[in-house]
């Protein structure tokens, strides 16, 4: 857990009532947590039953714990509070859609505050191969990354924000991952007129995602094309979103291979990192750097 010299004292009213404990860097400050709180479950206190020992953000503080350090659920310090209680709120809010429910809203949020319509009518698809730990569900062989795994399809707004994600094997081609992806984008934001995609969607023979797109959820399919005649790494238009996203997931590193046994869990932390980028990124660039220093 390290020296004490090395941690600061716990400011933020996290743990209320409880005693004093070291604050970690993952934890909300507490204008980050503000921005959450409203939207955590109330409990049914006429269902009766024992009051909870652990606060919400206290949950939350060990959930992001595991998120950024990439530690397994046992390891989580015992002055946060016990692993099981967090991975049993961890499953709990996935099971009640608490952790959809909170993304969606603070995307929304994220969306006015940059003068965007809260509906998205353009999207930027892309998929990413990851290694995983071992055995778990659906995991591959993707041979043109030569990566043994998973691979993670996303579609993002504009603006990095995350629409849909799935989590399949990494031996899914991506043109079948993409339609699947887009049918769950039409299904949840018809709103969606226009999607950009690398050629790993579509080749010069084969454009049948793309006739798909059209025809069966009125989307089209834009590939945008890297250019032979540039030589090394080039910025593509559009393209360039949804890697950044892929880029901020990273940095948790939890995230930096996939280590959850299911592909629904691994869907629900790709969610949190997400929530917590937002709620930090609302409350505005000071507060995130002090977080930085603690």
């Amino acid at each position: 857990m390290g020296h004490p010299r090395h941690r600061s004292r716990c400011v933020c009213n996290c743990d209320p009532g409880g005693d004093a404990r070291p604050c970690y860097p993952s934890d909300l400050p507490d204008a980050a947590w503000a921005v959450i709180a409203p939207l955590m479950p109330v409990r049914d206190q006429s269902r009766g039953g024992a009051p909870r020992k652990y606060g919400d953000r206290l949950v939350l503080d060990a959930i992001f714990f595991v998120l950024r350090s990439g530690c397994q659920w046992r390891m989580i310090p015992r002055d946060l509070l016990p692993w099981d209680a967090a991975y049993r709120w961890y499953r709990a809010w996935i099971a009640d859609g608490t952790w959809d429910r909170v993304h969606d809203a603070r995307r929304d949020q994220v969306r006015i505050r940059q003068g965007r319509d809260p509906a998205p009518s353009a999207g930027v698809l892309d998929a990413q191969s990851i290694l995983t730990g071992e055995g778990g569900q659906d995991r591959g062989y993707d041979a043109g990354k030569r990566t043994r795994g998973r691979k993670r399809h996303l579609v993002t707004d504009t603006l990095g924000l995350l629409l849909v994600v799935m989590v399949t094997s990494a031996s899914v081609q991506d043109r079948h991952g993409g339609k699947a992806i887009l049918d769950r984008l039409a299904a949840r934001f018809p709103s969606i007129a226009l999607i950009w995609a690398d050629a790993g969607y579509a080749n010069q023979i084969d454009e049948g995602l793309v006739t798909w797109a059209r025809t069966a959820i009125s989307v089209v399919l834009q590939i945008v094309r890297r250019n032979d005649d540039v030589k090394g790494f080039q910025v593509l238009p559009r393209r360039w979103v949804v890697e950044r996203t892929f880029g901020w997931l990273i940095r948790n590193r939890r995230l930096s291979r996939d280590y959850e046994r299911r592909t629904g869990n691994s869907e629900a932390m790709i969610k949190i990192a997400m929530i917590r980028l937002m709620a930090i990124r609302l409350v505005g660039k000071q507060v995130r750097w002090s977080n930085r220093a603690m």
